[in-house]
């Protein structure tokens, strides 16, 4: 989206990225009140679900093949796992990072 502000513009992300973001901080602040200390974490969680890599890439004359991964969601999940103080809004904030992780794989692909 365009905005013309006199002699600049604005430019913003399309609307559906912008109502996602929207949805996504409002929820991730929603969970965090549930945590009784350290509600950044949640955010950190949040984030670190979210993170892609490729771990397989290949490539020919007639196409590129790349394999990612939602890395960061598989060491969030043993984390929380691993951890003794398991609380389900950091597995909230975990599945909505994967969430966003799955969304910039379909990105990749296109």
């Amino acid at each position: 989206m365009e905005f013309k502000l006199g002699n600049g513009t604005l430019m913003l992300p399309e609307l559906h990225i912008v109502v996602m973001a929207i949805l996504i901080i409002y929820l991730l602040s929603k969970w965090s009140k549930e945590v009784e200390s350290g509600r950044i974490k949640i955010f950190i969680y949040f984030l670190v679900a979210a993170y892609v890599m490729p771990v397989l890439s290949y490539s020919t004359l007639e196409y590129d093949f790349e394999l990612w991964v939602p890395a960061g969601f598989v060491l969030a999940f043993f984390y929380i796992f691993r951890k003794e103080r398991y609380h389900p809004a950091k597995m909230k904030a975990s599945v909505l990072g994967l969430a966003v992780a799955l969304y910039q794989i379909a990105g990749h692909m296109c």
